[in-house]
């Protein structure tokens, strides 16, 4: 989408040409360009059924205010999601933040958030399709007197009188994900320096970032939002007492601990739940047989390494000192970690569990696993589930060969 042709939404025309398109559903969308085409122009049509799609795809990240805003392609993806962005301004408000700098603004998500918690912003962007769109947005929400959008190198800010600093660098090219933190742009380098010149400052970084390249004295706080794992946080100057943080939403959920991390120890990069473990962290707890409940902890818990700090508050166990699942006798309510009433514990064997589903009638099968080298989906078709029941399915690797638990969530 061209600049001219996103400015043509914002006229009486383009307004009422969204209109129209509220709610409109694929099947329609030829009828409906075909009418439309006689009354507008035909490029207005097309920005505005663009438009149109993306709200409906925003509407995830940002429920029903996505109907109202304004978007771009890039912006619907890489935008920070309501709640998290709320999150996040609670926090800044909290320390006392009256004016931030929000460099690298996108379409102003998370500056929509800090103005609502009563945070002026200055929402920088380097792109003028992007500055458009975050300007819009503002003024879109009743936000304007709140959120200066400038179209800028960020380089070229000076944050001189700024409470705060928040950076979104951005971390996808044209050929994909970027995973060096140097390659992000701007830099991780140039983005801490810049969240060090005023009294607070934040950095959002991916959830995979190796611990060790967390910088000296920072928080690094890991949020997940209904238990996937949304972003990583860099924070300066909160003074917290402890280096890392797991924040769990909706709800609010937040965990502190942790200290730095051993060599080789990891989550096992299986998008913030993944088949690796904790390190020493479980080890410290020990370990022991299989209890009647399994825990598996919040991803935000994993990537914070603060599995031990759970285990301690509900006294459980690891099932294997390398990984992220969670043993005991007692059931304990924990926000932190999912639970799961056991009535097998087996060594995996693919003929002896496609029996127990046959003999059980079970024809919905979860299946989660750590350290095991197997395909869900692969062990599904072998399986060959039939019958009314479910079953939950965990593959464990342990000391002695991988264990196949088979259970029920608590409460879900």
């Amino acid at each position: 989408m061209e600049t001219e042709s996103f400015r043509a939404l914002l006229t009486d025309r383009g307004r009422a040409l969204l209109t129209e398109l509220r709610g409109f559903t694929p099947d329609q969308e030829l009828a409906l360009a075909t009418r439309l085409r006689r009354e507008y122009p035909a490029e207005l049509v097309r920005a505005a059924f663009e438009q149109a799609a993306l709200r409906q795809r925003a509407r995830a990240k940002f429920g029903p205010d996505a109907d109202a805003m304004f978007f771009t392609p890039d912006g619907v993806e890489q935008a920070t999601r309501r709640s998290v962005a709320e999150w996040r301004a609670a926090r800044f408000a909290a320390l006392g933040v009256k004016r931030l700098a929000d460099l690298c603004c996108g379409i102003g998500g998370d500056a929509i958030a800090l103005a609502r918690a009563g945070v002026a912003v200055l929402a920088v962007d380097r792109s003028p399709l992007t500055c458009a769109v975050a300007e819009a947005n503002a003024a879109a929400l009743g936000l304007a007197e709140l959120i200066e959008v400038r179209c800028a190198d960020v380089a070229e800010i000076d944050v001189t009188g700024f409470d705060a600093v928040f950076t979104d660098p951005a971390r996808r090219t044209a050929r994909g994900r970027v995973f060096d933190p140097e390659a992000y742009s701007p830099p991780l380098s140039w983005a801490v320096a810049a969240a060090r010149r005023t009294p607070y400052g934040a950095l959002k970084v991916a959830p995979g970032i190796p611990h060790e390249l967390v910088p000296e004295g920072a928080e690094a706080e890991w949020v997940s939002d209904h238990g996937e794992v949304k972003e990583a946080v860099l924070w300066f100057g909160t003074g917290a007492a402890e280096p890392h943080r797991a924040t769990l939403l909706p709800g609010g959920h937040t965990l502190t601990g942790g200290r730095p991390a051993p060599a080789g120890d990891g989550d096992g990069g299986d998008g913030g739940h993944g088949d690796g473990g904790h390190g020493d962290r479980a080890a410290a707890v020990g370990t022991g047989r299989v209890g009647r409940y399994l825990y598996e902890p919040d991803g935000a818990v994993i990537r914070a390494h603060l599995i031990a700090e759970v285990a301690g508050r509900i006294g459980a166990r690891p099932v294997d000192p390398m990984i992220a699942y969670l043993t005991s006798d007692r059931l304990v309510a924990t926000p932190y970690a999912q639970a799961y009433e056991l009535t097998d514990v087996l060594p995996y064997k693919v003929k002896t569990l496609k029996s127990l589903l046959r003999e059980r009638r079970v024809g919905t099968v979860v299946i989660k696993k750590r350290g095991v080298s197997v395909l869900p989906e692969e062990l599904r078709r072998q399986l060959k589930p039939s019958g009314p029941n479910a079953v939950t399915v965990i593959l464990c690797r342990t000391d002695d060969g991988p264990l196949m638990m088979l259970g029920q969530p608590v409460g879900g």
